[in-house]
């Protein structure tokens, strides 16, 4: 009877395990899509004139917190100094 217990414990964790292993392969499929369309739209955005490394700079700038950002940029400008780059 324990051989029967231990196999009915085991195939809902089985079934789970599957069921998010799917998950993340339908979720890795779709940020695999959404990273092709970021790269469309920079291609785009090329194609009309603009710089697209830039675009990638502006777009981490907006992500960061504006004090970090006010840090880093505090700090780039003492090394740009530091190497005469200012």
């Amino acid at each position: 009877m324990a051989d029967s217990e231990a196999g009915a414990k085991a195939q809902p964790t089985d079934d789970r395990l599957r069921l998010l292993i799917e998950r993340i392969e339908r979720l890795e499929e779709e940020k695999k899509g959404i990273g092709d369309d970021i790269r469309d739209v920079y291609a785009e955005a090329k194609a009309v004139g603009y710089d697209p490394k830039i675009m990638r700079k502006v777009v981490n700038l907006r992500k960061m917190k504006p004090d970090d950002r006010s840090e880093m940029e505090t700090i780039l400008e003492t090394y740009k100094a530091a190497l005469g780059l200012g």
